[in-house]
């Protein structure tokens, strides 16, 4: 596993929330129009417009005494959905989780090897939809270290941590586009150092700065 602090000489230039105050944030969550723009809200609309199936990511807060972090992986190269990018762990529900926050908890015992048992969990932020097809419940959990992950070599290849603040400081949320199978498509973009956090993972990540800080939305 990866600490990454030394990537980036900005990382903390954020301000960061306490456990309590996510707490606060979390538990009064803002209608979604206030945390997406435009443009995501048309995507989200969209999306919805196909069959999808519901999922559940974890956001873990790792309390470390130089500042929290945020756990990422990076998928594998040969998986067939998201094949080599950044995300949290997180997949699929089940029909016996019974909720999103189980289904986060169990996907990142498999992915990673986290033990459910050491993560507090927040929160939820609200669904997010994906143009691949999954209606996305992003759960907020807490963790003191030391954590021990193991991540499962088929679908991981490496987890690393990003310091909170860098990804709560709008300074570093970047809204791109690119042509892809003809159409332009527009998306969110983290980049810290060797890695490019984007799509749906930053997206989720500028929901959770606009919840916390209850900045309001921009254009995208």
């Amino acid at each position: 596993m990866e600490r990454m602090d030394s990537l980036a000489p900005d990382a903390r230039a954020g301000a960061v929330p306490g456990r309590d105050e996510l707490i606060e944030r979390l538990a009064t969550l803002p209608p979604v129009e206030r945390l997406l723009g435009l443009d995501d809200l048309e995507k989200l609309n969209a999306a919805a417009k196909q069959p999808l199936r519901d999922a559940a990511v974890l956001l873990l807060i790792v309390n470390h005494e130089s500042g929290p972090t945020v756990v990422f992986t990076q998928r594998t190269a040969h998986l067939q959905d998201h094949a080599g990018q950044i995300s949290f762990p997180g997949g699929r529900t089940h029909a016996q989780d019974g909720t999103p926050e189980r289904t986060a908890l169990r996907e990142a015992e498999e992915e990673i090897g986290l033990d459910p048992a050491r993560v507090q969990v927040l929160g939820r932020l609200p669904v997010y939809r994906t143009g691949t097809g999954f209606e996305v419940t992003p759960i907020v959990g807490w963790a003191d270290p030391p954590l021990e992950y193991r991540p499962d070599p088929h679908e991981v290849e490496a987890v690393f941590e990003v310091p909170l603040a860098f990804l709560l400081d709008p300074a570093n949320h970047r809204y791109e586009s690119a042509f892809f199978k003809g159409a332009l498509r527009k998306y969110w973009a983290m980049p810290y150092g060797e890695r490019f956090i984007w799509g749906a993972t930053a997206a989720m990540l500028v929901m959770f700065h606009r919840v916390v800080t209850g900045a309001a939305a921009g254009p995208a």
